[in-house]
């Protein structure tokens, strides 16, 4: 049963906070943009390169869909997911508590800067960073059934906390 569902910005912490609240639950956990790359056989960066942003977020479509159609525990979304309307409609229809991991710009700068699995962020991560969350702000808050802030959070923390606002008991 599809338990949580993790938006927010790149660099928030979704695929660390994922895997330490599936194992706070007992339960899976799917990181899409894993499973992109995994199923491709190329990295986001490649499929950036090869195919563009339209045929990338294509094919994330139909993992997300999937995923959140799937009996994972805990699902962690790629930042961008969100935009696409099918995705937010299924999530709007899902259960499941809809965490939307915040984060600061203090705290995300070193999160990423010389990373490069991050095509939309590769020229200038800061001010690329600042347009990406001004566009999906507001999206990743009305989704959401839960907010909470990673900065200067480890996620073994973040992943308890969340535990007590989805109102469950470990494990």
């Amino acid at each position: 049963m599809l338990r949580a569902i993790l938006i927010g910005a790149p660099g928030a912490g979704k695929s660390t906070v994922g895997k330490a609240l599936s194992r706070e639950l007992s339960t899976s956990f799917e990181d899409t943009d894993a499973t992109i790359v995994a199923e491709e056989e190329r990295s986001v960066t490649e499929i950036f390169a090869q195919k563009g942003e339209a045929g990338f977020r294509a094919i994330e479509r139909g993992v997300v869909l999937k995923a959140l159609r799937s009996n994972k525990g805990v699902v962690a979304l790629g930042g961008g997911a969100v935009l696409d309307p099918l995705i937010q409609d299924e999530i709007l229809a899902s259960t499941a508590a809809v965490i939307y991991l915040r984060i600061g710009i203090g705290n995300v700068v070193s999160r990423i800067s010389n990373r490069t699995d991050r095509p939309l962020l590769n020229a200038d991560p800061e001010n690329e960073w600042l347009r990406l969350f001004a566009q999906r702000q507001a999206i990743y808050e009305r989704l959401a059934t839960i907010a909470v802030s990673t900065d200067n959070k480890k996620a073994h923390e973040v992943a308890r906390e969340l535990v007590g606002l989805m109102g469950l008991s470990h494990g």
